[in-house]
């Protein structure tokens, strides 16, 4: 399975401004740019919707967990917190932080615990924030 995300970008870096589009068209033309990215403008930006694929990926991987341990969560509810942080002369991610609060009927805390770090360490985007990147550019 192959998911595609499309990004246009037109003019510098700090005054340009790019719309994002995903194939699913959940994402269609969305804007981004400087000012959405470090500003607070309206808009989303990479950080966000890493935040947002990381808090979905993990969630459900958790729901899958508790699934074949035998429990029916009520809820899980999950925030990542990415964090953006200059390093040098550019900037890096240098984290996403996890918070899930759940209603699993039957499950003591502890067990909960040991089954969401298992998820947190199985979820597909957990091990692309580790994975290595390939790249491939060239002029048009």
């Amino acid at each position: 399975m192959i998911r595609k995300a499309h990004a246009v970008w037109r003019g510098t870096g700090r005054d340009g401004e790019g719309n994002l589009t995903t194939e699913s068209g959940v994402l269609k033309d969305s804007p981004y740019s400087y000012r959405t990215r470090f500003e607070g403008q309206p808009g989303t930006n990479p950080e966000e919707l890493i935040a947002a694929a990381h808090a979905g990926c993990f969630t459900m991987a958790l729901a899958f967990r508790l699934q074949v341990e035998g429990f029916n969560p009520t809820e899980l509810s999950t925030e990542a917190a990415v964090s953006l942080d200059q390093d040098g002369g550019s900037f890096r991610i240098s984290r996403s932080a996890l918070r899930v609060r759940a209603v699993v009927p039957g499950l003591d805390g502890e067990s909960f615990k040991r089954l969401a770090a298992d998820a947190e360490q199985n979820c597909p985007v957990s091990k692309l924030l580790k994975a290595e990147i390939t790249l491939d550019a060239s002029l048009a």
